[in-house]
């Protein structure tokens, strides 16, 4: 059994230019009390036929989380495009 599910997720700013910084309102249910913080991650797939090109832009840790429903927003920067294929750009 899961001790944290994520209830929602929603893209704010939307629709927005491709340059333009990321931002989720996430929101999650905490079962159990946690020990840790929570780690986050915002992952650009640069292409989807190389990992490579991933692009991790934000991490972060969230916590003490109390039990219940949780909220926070997270914003990431824009993904950096001269990493990204030229064929996989559209």
């Amino acid at each position: 059994m899961a001790l944290v599910n994520v209830v929602n997720m929603a893209v704010l700013d939307n629709p927005a230019s491709f340059l333009s910084p990321f931002s989720f309102e996430i929101t999650f249910e905490c079962l159990q009390p946690l020990s840790d913080d929570l780690e986050w991650k915002v992952l650009y797939v640069g292409s989807a036929e190389d990992t490579s090109h991933d692009q991790v832009l934000d991490e972060i840790l969230v916590g003490p989380i109390p039990v219940g429903i949780n909220k926070f927003v997270l914003q990431a920067d824009a993904p950096d495009i001269s990493q990204i294929p030229e064929g996989d750009v559209l």
